[in-house]
């Protein structure tokens, strides 16, 4: 059975991208009332300035196949311009590093490394976050539906896939937060799977 790159790739990369409080504080503070889209390129604006973090997280995995919810934790790593890694340290040690254009998978001594070439349904996620990183909404939207609301201050920003691609899981990514600080990000999947990952406070280096 083929990993759930989709997933595992979306909330990896959304999640370091959003989840850190690195940007100007003054500016995470802004309340505006101006309409939904100016504030939603400011905030691709405060993204784009982001290039390292690392911060620590909370999942909970609501999957048909188990009983019972997946509770993990560990932490975050990002470094511009597209090296990744989600290292889980509960309940078993697992890491993830998206670099490039290669995924690598460990668990214990053992490792392995998959080419995203190999799985088409991956591509406009990891190009969807690769225009995140780089705050570029255009790039973005050619992937998803955005909804924006909110204020900089207290904001929700929904993406729906604009269309389906061969093997995508995915429904709806919803994401909430304040300023430039992630506070929640929820990924609900085609089949009713769904996972909630909340970002803790950024990491010292």
């Amino acid at each position: 059975m083929r990993p759930r790159l989709t997933a595992a790739a979306a909330c990896l990369a959304l999640a370091l991208v959003l989840g850190s409080s690195g940007a100007p504080a003054a500016a995470a503070q802004v309340e505006i009332d101006a309409p939904a889209q100016p504030a939603l390129d400011e905030l691709m604006r405060l993204l784009a300035a982001r290039k390292h973090g690392r911060v620590s997280f909370t999942e909970v995995q609501v999957l048909s196949v188990l009983k019972q919810p997946l509770l993990s934790s560990g932490e975050l790593s990002y470094d511009a311009p597209d090296w990744l890694e989600k290292r889980t340290l509960k309940p078993k040690p697992e890491t993830l590093v998206l670099s490039g254009k290669l995924l690598t998978i460990r668990r214990g001594e053992h490792s392995r490394t998959l080419e995203l070439a190999q799985y088409p349904q991956v591509a406009p996620w990891v190009e969807s976050i690769r225009a995140t990183l780089a705050g570029d909404r255009g790039a973005l939207e050619r992937y998803f539906h955005l909804d924006f609301s909110g204020t900089l201050a207290h904001w929700s920003l929904s993406l729906v896939p604009t269309q389906s691609a061969p093997g995508n899981t995915i429904a709806q990514i919803h994401i909430t937060g304040e300023g430039a600080a992630l506070r929640k990000f929820e990924v609900r999947e085609i089949d009713g799977d769904h996972s909630t990952l909340t970002i803790g406070p950024e990491l010292a280096p």
